[in-house]
């Protein structure tokens, strides 16, 4: 094989919204409420394989929004984007698909968020900017943590006795 069929390679192949959904279970009597709706986000980040170099990255985003303890709308986005990564170092694929590639994702679904949100005739939520390097770092961790709880459980569970 020559060097040049060696080359790391990382190609977008296509970036696409994979799902999007809006409920408004409260509605129309939420846009009589005066009172300025509370906002939770939440975020997850996935990746899996489609083919030998090929690889799916989702980013699906959860946004609630309550007024007192009524939901005034939920709505959960998932933008996708197909990558092509070869050659790429073991070490350095992971990183490149929990970080890179939800780093290119992501402006996608600010902006269908915000567009879906304001046409359901809400102001638009404006998801922050994330720190997709920050969130993997945490993601790690987390699972480091649970996979020492959980040899650590193994390890003190007493045998079974019988008498």
């Amino acid at each position: 094989m020559s060097d040049e069929n060696l080359q790391p390679v990382f190609q977008i192949q296509r970036v696409y919204l994979k799902d999007l959904s809006l409920e408004q279970p409260n509605s129309p009597a939420i846009f009589l409420e005066q009172e300025a709706p509370t906002i939770e986000v939440a975020l997850d980040v996935t990746a899996e394989p489609l083919a030998d170099g090929i690889v799916e990255s989702t980013v699906t985003v959860t946004v609630t929004a309550k007024v007192k303890d009524k939901v005034a709308f939920l709505v959960e986005g998932k933008q996708a984007g197909i990558f092509e990564a070869r050659n790429i170092p073991a070490d350095q694929l992971d990183p490149l698909l929990g970080i890179g590639c939800p780093n290119i994702i992501y402006p996608y679904l600010r902006s269908n968020i915000a567009d879906l949100i304001s046409r359901a005739g809400f102001p638009p939520v404006h998801l922050s900017e994330i720190n997709f390097e920050a969130f993997y770092q945490q993601r790690l961790q987390a699972l480091a943590e649970q996979q020492a709880k959980l040899a650590a459980d193994a390890g003190t569970e007493a045998p079974a006795t019988t008498h």
